[in-house]
């Protein structure tokens, strides 16, 4: 699907890391918020991260008013403790980061998080109620995908094979168990699943991938446009 986040943030020059502040007007900054943990074995520790960062660039073709800002890439990945791989700094630091870094862009014009770990959510929901309250312009954007599993199956991996084929090492895909949400809070990953997977990704392909992305594009992008319409 052509080339990386980070190369189309550069190439639209709206990064904000390679701009220099008299560069930066009044955007929307738009922050992806991925994770470091393990994906089974055959996705990369990072794919909550790429993922994120590819819808968040996405975004930022689409809306000539918005930023690109560096990924926040070891978030609240507590369920994943006991596999190698996995950093994760817990629900509590994870909302007083997002809350900080929302408090910081008082030179934006909004800040939209686009998130692409599920662990991530009850901290970002203590986040969204800290914003509604202190009445700040942010979006806090989650993908959701009808029949999608867990971690690691079938969703993931397409989506990867769409996004980075080259990190995706599907000789070693193996099928998981596909407990509901509620299971895997409770119980963590470890004592559901000796290889990480949760769901099926054996028979994942790019050609499944690309129309999960691209209707994740447009959820997020409608989901802006609702909060913030384009001029």
């Amino acid at each position: 699907m052509g080339a990386s986040g980070t190369e189309l943030g550069t190439e639209l020059g709206r990064e904000l890391g390679r701009m220099t502040w008299p560069e930066v007007a009044r955007p929307i900054v738009v922050v992806p918020v991925g994770s470091c943990e393990q994906h089974g074995p055959h996705l990369p520790i990072a794919t909550d991260t790429l993922i994120a960062t590819r819808l968040a660039t996405e975004l930022v073709c689409r809306r000539i008013d918005a930023v690109l800002a560096p990924a926040l890439a070891i978030t609240a990945s507590g369920e994943h403790q006991g596999f190698p791989g996995t950093l994760s700094i817990g629900c509590d630091v994870l909302t007083t980061v997002l809350v900080e870094i929302a408090r910081s862009a008082d030179w934006a014009s909004g800040v939209v998080f686009v998130n692409g770990h599920g662990g991530n959510r009850a901290a970002m929901q203590q986040a969204d109620n800290l914003f509604k309250h202190e009445c700040r312009n942010v979006l806090i954007w989650s993908p959701s995908v009808p029949g999608g599993d867990l971690h690691a199956g079938h969703t993931e991996t397409s989506l990867l094979l769409a996004l980075a084929p080259e990190l995706v090492r599907l000789d070693r895909a193996v099928p998981g168990p596909t407990p509901n949400l509620s299971v895997l809070i409770e119980h963590g990953v470890r004592s559901l699943s000796d290889t990480g997977v949760l769901g099926d990704p054996t028979h994942a392909s790019a050609a499944d991938g690309e129309p999960i992305f691209r209707n994740l594009c447009d959820h997020l992008a409608a989901a802006v446009n609702a909060w913030m319409p384009a001029t």
